[in-house]
């Protein structure tokens, strides 16, 4: 199910946002963007959304700014003395090759990325900042679940008129049986009527035997009833609590297997146009389904 919610916050001077999208998938996969230093909260954002969400590639990025009136540079000495080295390297295996260096200056070290690192002074405050960003997490992630509840009510909507239309044709087919049975009926006499003059010696138990399984093979109740019980199915699921996403899923395959048998014994213009009609409604459903957790 498709979704998208956003919230910024402050704390002494740290802003940020946070960013929760998601696309349809069969199963739930929920991917991370989280910015240097803040990995720790990874595991309670991932647990957090699998209580929310059951199906859906779930992306979610949170953006940092640290105010620059709030930030001090701090020299990472580390680093610094791993340059140093690096250039004293530099310098003496030039020096073996012949060539001489310039000088190198103190501004030179300093403008290498790592050296200087721009950090809040109040390092005490660190623990009470992850945990206002993990406390807005928990807002804008229950923003998102009202989001995705608002998407699924209206596809509930949607899927319910495309069952009620499932139910319509299934009834229409039961309607023309009756009209049905009486051109198979002439069909059938009409046929027998040809073998019986081109053919001697014809074994009539046979030929009953083998009508009667044409009859079976044709008949289509079987198919309507449980067309009938998948439409109630789909009610009773319609209503359920939680995610029911998979098992709509499956029912929708039901009902083509069930649409499909009913094509192919049609034997009946009206009938298989039914049949069609079925298929083109039941592959409606199955599109919108993807999209229900």
């Amino acid at each position: 199910m498709t979704g998208f919610a956003s919230l910024g916050g402050e704390y002494q001077g740290t802003h940020w946002v946070w960013e929760i999208r998601s696309v349809n998938g069969r199963g739930l996969d929920v991917r991370t963007r989280l910015p240097e230093g803040f990995d720790a909260i990874e595991k309670f954002v991932k647990a957090e959304t699998a209580k929310a969400c059951a199906r859906g590639t779930v992306n979610i990025g949170l953006r940092i700014k640290q105010g620059a009136e709030d930030a001090a540079p701090v020299l990472n000495v580390e680093n610094l003395d791993a340059v140093i080295e690096a250039v004293k390297t530099a310098e003496e295996r030039a020096l073996n090759k012949g060539l001489s260096l310039a000088v190198t200056r103190g501004a030179d070290l300093l403008s290498v990325r790592g050296v200087i690192e721009m950090a809040s002074p109040d390092k005490q405050d660190d623990a009470a900042l992850q945990k206002t960003i993990k406390s807005d997490f928990q807002k804008v992630l229950t923003d998102f679940t009202k989001a995705r509840q608002t998407e699924g009510d209206s596809l509930k909507s949607i899927l319910s008129e495309q069952v009620d239309q499932i139910e319509t044709l299934n009834k229409q087919s039961s309607d023309i049986l009756a009209e049905r049975s009486d051109k198979t009926k002439e069909a059938f006499h009409a046929n027998i009527q040809k073998i019986l003059q081109n053919a001697d010696g014809v074994d009539e138990a046979r030929l009953t035997q083998e009508l009667a399984i044409l009859a079976v093979k044709s008949d289509v109740m079987e198919e309507l009833d449980r067309l009938t019980a998948h439409v109630n199915a789909a009610r009773e699921l319609l209503k359920a609590k939680g995610p029911i996403g998979r098992k709509f899923d499956f029912l929708t395959q039901e009902f083509n297997r069930e649409a499909n048998t009913l094509c192919s014994k049609a034997g009946h213009t009206a009938l298989t146009q039914i049949g069609l009609e079925l298929k083109t409604v039941i592959d409606q459903m199955r599109e919108q389904v993807q999209n229900v957790e």
